[in-house]
């Protein structure tokens, strides 16, 4: 047998290895996608129950999320809408389409996202009577080195803040990364959103002063985190701002949504 015929059929060896290989990982993506869908589901609605405080390790997350609605908001007029599926609204795909979305001004874009979608999924509380307990808003902005993907929730007011949570963020561990601790999280139940209609909350420098007036619209910086403190704080002022729900949490209270 000739050289050349020893090397034809290595590199036909070879090949037949990596097309067998190919579609062994190829059927792989294809049967494991509907648990991988089913279990990033998942991770979205024990997400959206951390941040409003309702997670309950003792149940499953489908028995907690039983009591969530999940709403489409049309965020031009601030009202509900029927306009597109909430089952298969995906978010932030449309905020990238210009057709469904809007470019913000450099003077609306605090949050430095680009442009805000049309339409926004929204989860409400459903109460004993009918009515709605808590509201809870997906948020997103640019900290210091990436976006932060999360959500605040608000009591049936529309104004006090019953919970906050990020689930994606690229911040330093130990600076910015102290979005996670829970001790930092636990700071903003009760806090005010608004103060004579307009976004007061916001983060500072250093400890709030519980004695002050201005204390129940701050939350304490991140220490050694400059830069993800005021993201955090741009993110949600834009996202609870005329730009974001403001208009919907108004209609909201008002019965008018």
């Amino acid at each position: 047998m000739s050289s050349n015929d020893g090397v034809g059929k290595t590199l036909m060896a070879a090949f037949a290895l990596c097309i067998v290989c190919s579609v062994i990982v190829s059927g792989a993506a294809v049967l494991l996608k509907p648990a991988q869908e089913v279990n990033k589901a998942l991770d979205r609605k024990r997400n959206i129950l951390a941040a409003a405080g309702m997670l309950d390790d003792s149940k499953t997350i489908e028995e907690q999320f039983a009591a969530i609605s999940t709403r489409v908001v049309d965020l031009r007029t601030g009202t509900f809408s029927t306009d597109v599926d909430p089952a298969k609204y995906q978010q932030l795909k449309a905020a990238k389409d210009p057709a469904r979305s809007e470019k913000l001004s450099s003077d609306q874009d605090v949050a430095k996202i680009g442009r805000r979608e049309n339409y926004a999924l929204v989860y409400m509380v459903e109460g004993e009577a009918g009515q709605y307990d808590k509201v809870i808003l997906p948020i997103r902005g640019y900290g210091l080195w990436g976006t932060l993907y999360g959500f605040i929730a608000l009591q049936a007011d529309g104004n006090t803040v019953a919970g906050l949570g990020f689930y994606d963020h690229k911040e330093t561990p130990g600076l910015g990364g102290e979005v996670d601790n829970p001790r930092w999280k636990a700071l903003w139940p009760g806090k005010q959103v608004y103060r004579d209609d307009e976004v007061a909350i916001q983060l500072i420098k250093g400890r709030v002063d519980t004695a002050s007036a201005a204390a129940l619209w701050q939350v304490d910086g991140l220490s050694g985190a400059t830069l993800t403190s005021r993201g955090v704080s741009n993110l949600v002022q834009f996202w609870l701002g005329k730009d974001g729900f403001q208009a919907f949490l108004s209609n909201l209270k008002s019965g008018e949504a």
